[in-house]
């Protein structure tokens, strides 16, 4: 089966809404390939090496969280930019991406879909007043130590994560952000909560959790982020009857 670019692309922004969103980087269609799609690749980054493995598995669309086209960047096309829109164009494979509506998403986003993953019940949003807030809270089945907890996180993910003490009570009520949202840990001690897990972390993320005392949790920014996008493609497949791969282009980051 196939279906249109136009419908594959009015599909996914009628399922993320986008125009909801003041975001850093452009949402949905990116680089227009061909006009039907069949076969759909979805990857965490647009890198160079995730557009060759699209071709070798001869994808017509490759659908990203994050994509190109960032606010600030250097807009000319050069250098590593140059190369990875050369294959897309040469190959008349179409790239999509969606960043802030993907990580939000109550069923497909990065943040639902790493609750599941880790078994964390969702309450609400980070930001309770936010009907778009990014991050979110929720409990766990039962109070567990910290380092228990983050050895189940290395378990599901594949990778150790960063783990620093902001107390020496067990884990209940927990705020997450996919990504490189750290700074939300502010908003995770505002609310009382026990910890605070999110992708990256930076050297005022910990002096906040040892002086707010909150627990820590960084798991990675690519280990949290490969799910919505698998969601998000598997949907659109589904709908359409498309062939589609998750391709893993690993990054310890």
């Amino acid at each position: 089966m196939s279906v249109s670019l136009t419908a594959l692309v009015m599909a996914a922004d009628s399922l993320l809404s986008p125009q909801s969103f003041n975001d850093y980087c452009p949402n949905g269609l990116q680089v227009a390939g061909g006009s039907e799609v069949r076969r759909i690749v979805s990857g965490v980054t647009a890198s160079q090496a995730l557009i060759e493995a699209a071709i070798e598995a001869e994808a017509d669309a490759i659908i990203v969280h994050h994509g190109y086209f960032w606010r600030g960047e250097d807009p000319c096309v050069v250098g590593m930019k140059r190369r990875r829109l050369a294959l897309l164009l040469k190959h008349d494979i179409s790239l999509i991406a969606y960043h802030l509506p993907l990580d939000a998403h109550p069923e497909l986003g990065n943040n639902i879909q790493l609750a599941k993953k880790l078994g964390i019940t969702v309450q609400g949003g980070l930001e309770p007043n936010n009907p778009r807030s990014v991050g979110n809270v929720g409990i766990l089945s039962a109070p567990q130590a910290a380092q228990h907890f983050a050895d189940h996180v290395a378990k599901v993910l594949g990778r150790r994560p960063l783990l620093e003490l902001g107390h020496n009570r067990p884990i209940a009520r927990i705020g997450w952000c996919t990504g490189g949202a750290q700074s939300y840990i502010d908003k995770a001690a505002a609310l009382g909560l026990d910890a605070y897990l999110s992708g990256e972390v930076s050297e005022p993320t910990i002096l906040a959790a040892r002086e707010l005392g909150i627990t820590y949790i960084g798991a990675g920014h690519h280990a949290t982020e490969r799910y919505g996008v698998q969601a998000l493609a598997a949907a659109l497949a589904t709908q359409f009857d498309l062939h589609h791969q998750f391709i893993d282009i690993d990054n310890p980051a």
